[in-house]
C-alpha cells in the first residue's frame, strides 16, 4: 500500500485496479472510501470482506452525474431532477428502485439502491477513468471511526489497497444524508451533510419518521456505528467552560477544543475522536452540543459512537 498524490498516472492506475475488479482507497468530500466497481459482484465481495462489513448492510453507489443514474436505478420521481440540481455533487445520497443488472450484493439483496454523486474532483475523476459506477463504503473497519485523511486509513485497510489516494482532508468530514425516495412519504434514513431543514425546503413537505434501526436500507442504521475504541461519557460542561473532548492518557490529562458551529464541528470530529484513541485514552468524557436541527448529524454520530458494544 502506499499514499500516493492524485495524479493523472496514479488516477489512472487506480481506475485500472478498480475495472480488473480490484478495490484503492478515493477520497470524497465526506469521508475517505474503499472503491471498487458496484457491478462486479466478486470486487463487493471482496470489500465487504476487507472491512468486516455484514452482508446484510447495502452499499452506497457513486456516479459521475444525473446522466449515469439510469445505469444504477430503475426508476426515479421527477424530484429527483430538482434534487439532483441543488445537492449534486454533494453528499446528498437517495435510495431508489435499483436497476435490475446492480449486483445483489451491492445492495444486501434490497430491492433499492442508494447512489450519490461525490463533491470531490479526485473520486469524479476516478469514477470517469474506471467508466463504472463505484461503491464506495468508509475505508475503515466495520463500526469503527471513518477515516477524514488519507492518513486515517487504519492499517488493517491500508494493508489491503494497492493504493491510497489523497485528496487531502475531507471538507464534510461526516457521511452523507440518505433520504428514502422509494417509499410514499420521503424519509431521512441516516443525516449528514445535507440538514433535513434543506431536504423539507426542497420537497415542500415534511419528511417521514426514521425508520428503527432494525430496518437497515441504508448504511449507518446500526445503532453502534462510527465509534472510537475508547468508552465515550457525555458530560453537561466540561469543567473549564470550554467546549470539547477530555480524556486521560498515561501522561496526563489531555482535552480538544470542539468549535461551537456545527459544519465546523462535523469536519473535525472524527479526527478528534481519532486522536484520542491514538492516545491511549481507555475514556472520553464530551460536552454534548446545543440541541437543534443543525445539530442533527453530528447528535446522531455521537449517539452511535456512544452505544454499548
Amino acid at each position: 500500500m502506499s499514499i500516493v498524490a492524485p495524479t493523472a498516472e496514479n488516477i489512472r492506475f487506480a481506475a485500472r485496479v478498480v475495472r480488473e475488479g480490484g478495490a484503492v482507497v478515493m477520497p470524497t468530500e465526506t469521508v475517505y472510501g474503499l472503491a471498487c466497481d458496484a457491478t462486479n459482484d466478486a470486487a463487493v465481495a471482496n470489500v465487504f470482506s476487507i472491512k468486516g462489513r455484514p452482508s446484510e448492510n447495502p452499499l452506497i453507489v457513486h456516479i459521475g452525474g444525473l446522466d449515469w443514474l439510469e445505469r444504477v436505478a430503475a426508476s426515479w420521481p421527477k424530484v429527483v431532477e430538482e434534487l439532483a440540481l441543488r445537492y449534486w455533487p454533494g453528499p446528498l445520497t437517495l435510495v431508489l428502485p435499483k436497476c435490475k443488472d446492480l449486483p445483489d450484493r451491492t445492495t444486501a439483496g434490497l430491492e433499492t439502491v442508494a447512489v450519490r454523486v461525490p463533491d470531490h474532483d479526485v473520486a469524479l475523476a476516478l469514477i470517469d477513468e474506471a467508466g463504472c459506477p463505484i461503491a464506495a463504503p468508509s475505508a475503515n473497519a466495520f463500526s469503527r471511526l471513518s477515516p477524514t485523511t488519507a492518513e486515517a486509513v487504519a492499517p488493517e485497510i491500508a494493508g489491503q489497497v494497492p493504493m491510497i489516494l489523497d485528496g487531502g482532508p475531507c471538507s464534510v468530514g461526516l457521511e452523507s444524508t440518505v433520504l428514502d425516495l422509494s417509499t410514499k412519504t420521503p424519509q431521512i434514513l441516516r443525516p449528514g451533510g445535507v440538514s433535513r431543514a434543506d431536504i423539507e425546503a426542497a420537497l415542500r413537505m415534511p419528511l417521514g419518521i426514521v425508520p428503527p434501526p432494525a430496518v437497515r436500507r441504508s448504511p449507518g442504521m446500526y445503532q453502534r456505528h462510527y465509534a472510537p475504541r475508547a468508552a465515550i461519557r457525555f458530560v453537561d460542561s466540561l469543567s473549564n467552560g470550554e467546549s470539547g473532548l477530555t480524556f486521560q492518557t498515561a501522561t496526563g490529562p489531555g482535552q480538544i477544543h470542539m468549535p461551537r458551529e456545527p459544519r465546523a464541528y462535523a469536519t473535525i470530529l472524527y479526527d478528534a475522536l481519532r486522536r484520542v484513541d491514538e492516545s491511549g485514552a481507555t475514556e472520553i468524557a464530551i460536552e454534548l452540543p446545543p440541541e437543534g436541527p443543525e445539530w442533527e448529524a453530528v447528535h446522531d454520530r455521537l449517539k452511535k459512537a456512544s452505544a454499548t458494544p
